[in-house]
């Protein structure tokens, strides 16, 4: 799999990653750091305790980096799921939760075929 075929398995916009990061080896390199980042961790971590400014701070970072990457469609659900926690005292909507499971699942699985 090369770095193209990962991008249209996970969704995402292999043309602007590379307009963004200007070369292969750095789209690569950012790529396979994905999995180590803690957003989506302290997302989870943050949900289960209840506390909504934490889970804000963590899934607006994921945007962020989801974005950054060109991970379309991560990008879209944590985006969506950050406008719902934007100054709400709610806690995070099950179903945008369960679609930034999924698109996140859909990224690191992706990920660990290409490093295969």
């Amino acid at each position: 799999m090369n770095l193209e075929e990962l991008y249209i398995s996970l969704h995402g916009d292999y043309a602007d990653a590379k307009a963004r990061l200007m070369n292969d080896r750095l789209v690569e390199k950012f790529v396979l750091k994905f999995p180590s980042d803690p957003s989506m961790q302290q997302l989870r971590e943050a949900v289960v305790s209840g506390d909504n400014a934490a889970a804000f701070r963590a899934v607006h970072t994921l945007k962020g980096v989801a974005a950054n990457l060109s991970f379309s469609e991560l990008r879209k659900a944590a985006s969506d799921l950050t406008e719902q926690l934007r100054g709400c005292d709610k806690p995070a909507d099950a179903e945008l939760l369960k679609k930034l499971e999924e698109a996140y699942k859909l990224v690191i699985d992706s990920i660990d075929k290409f490093t295969i």
